[in-house]
């Protein structure tokens, strides 16, 4: 299930993409859209601004955008960015592996359906973009 920062994080970036705005997009703006805490929206913007993902600028018209198109901003990264591995078990991630003290991967059958449920997922996630998520 996913946590209430990432879905945040998600409805933010849609709604920005949905803006299709070259300007950048005051977060108070965004809370009010989305009715997202305006406090919890700052960290997470913030967290999206140092990984890369958007741009912020200062003063008057200032707010957050894109620092690229949304199109090519994977879902599977946000995800990755707020709540660290997609796969539901250590021993089947592929950015964050770590083994199990307490069998062997190679006899077990819950890591290899989890396997499974990991790369049907990713298959998604990899090619859905931010973009997908704009409602247009």
């Amino acid at each position: 299930m996913l946590a209430k920062k990432t879905q945040y994080a998600m409805k933010a970036l849609a709604y920005m993409a949905d803006r299709r705005s070259d300007n950048p997009i005051l977060i108070s703006e965004i809370a009010a859209k989305k009715k997202i805490p305006l406090k919890f929206l700052e960290s997470i913007l913030l967290e999206l601004r140092k990984a890369g993902i958007l741009e912020s600028k200062k003063g008057k018209g200032g707010g957050y955008f894109f620092s690229q198109a949304p199109d090519t901003i994977k879902l599977a990264a946000v995800i990755r960015l707020m709540e660290g591995p997609i796969a539901l078990l250590p021993c089947v991630s592929l950015n964050f592996y770590k083994k199990c003290t307490d069998c062997n991967e190679k006899k077990c059958g819950l890591n290899r359906v989890m396997k499974e449920v990991r790369d049907s997922t990713l298959q998604v996630l990899e090619n859905r973009t931010i973009a997908d998520l704009a409602i247009l």
